[in-house]
């Protein structure tokens, strides 16, 4: 079995103005459901975790859940959410009261987007965590190398709270020896705490554009020796993958950068993990395109 845990799908036409950079031409089209389930039977990938795509608004929840309810493969939805808004607990609850709201198994905020190191300090941002904590769903932190260390503080101060790092925290793998460097420390902080959990995802976009695993390999050696296979997952981040790499190859890259790793470890990670920090409701899985 093998969960994808995150990707994204979108309509560019629907809000997502980042598409608009030039260098993104590859993605700004539709991704759909359909499409999604197509790269899934290709790559034997039995289900999945979408994750909001940068939209930031509450249709988009609305949207994604919809999907998850008619697509079987999608076992999860990780909704965007304002988290330094005042009214977290009710956006949490008209979440869950909206078709397909029963998926709802996490939470982003686009914090990477913040110029602000430690935003995560703020006491707003706080008490919004506390609320996402309250009502027992996971965190995706999808932030830069550089907020790491607010991170970490956020997680100490939160132990009740699932945090799930996206992308490994984003270290410069194009920097090679350097980003490896300076993204260590801050990675072995965050990892101390026993509530992260960490995504080996969005790592082929973070490295040159004539990459290859070996670029990919010390990271992923690191985030194994500091986490654990039984709190990393695979994650393909299609289709912002399209930009370095298609779906399968992805896949393949991890494979080949991972070290050598029992079947319980490898299991772990391209399953096992997601399931646990998700909660996901795996019976439900069928073979790709069949009805929800």
């Amino acid at each position: 079995m093998i969960i994808d845990a995150h990707h994204h799908l979108w309509r560019p036409e629907r809000g997502y103005t980042w598409l608009d950079e030039p260098e993104l031409t590859v993605i700004r089209r539709p991704f759909t459901p359909q499409d999604l389930t197509a790269e899934l039977s290709a790559t034997g990938v039995d289900g999945t975790v979408l994750v909001e795509g940068g939209r930031c608004h509450p249709d988009e929840a609305a949207e994604f859940l919809g999907y998850a309810a008619d697509t079987a493969p999608i076992l999860g939805v990780v909704a965007w959410l304002d988290v330094a808004a005042g009214d977290v607990a009710e956006t949490i609850a008209g979440y869950r009261r909206l078709r397909g709201g029963e998926l709802l198994v996490g939470l982003r905020s686009q914090v990477q987007g913040e110029t602000d190191p430690d935003y995560l300090d703020r006491p707003e941002v706080r008490r919004g965590l506390a609320e996402i904590a309250a009502a027992g769903l996971v965190f995706d932190l999808v932030i830069r190398a550089d907020q790491l260390p607010a991170a970490t503080r956020a997680a100490q101060a939160l132990p009740e709270l699932r945090f799930v790092l996206d992308h490994l925290g984003k270290p410069r793998i194009d920097e090679g020896a350097a980003g490896l460097r300076r993204w260590r420390t801050p990675l072995t902080d965050l990892a101390a705490h026993p509530n992260v959990t960490a995504k080996l995802s969005g790592l082929v976009t973070e490295a040159a554009p004539h990459w290859s695993p070996d670029d990919l390999r010390p990271f992923v050696e690191e985030a194994v020796k500091q986490f654990g296979a039984d709190r990393l997952m695979f994650g393909s981040d299609w289709p912002v993958c399209l930009l370095r790499s298609d779906y399968p190859g992805v896949r393949r890259a991890l494979e080949a950068a991972l070290p050598t790793l029992t079947d319980r470890q490898r299991n772990e990670i391209f399953a096992g993990t997601a399931i646990r920090t998700y909660d996901l409701s795996v019976p439900s899985i069928r073979p790709a395109g069949a009805p929800g």
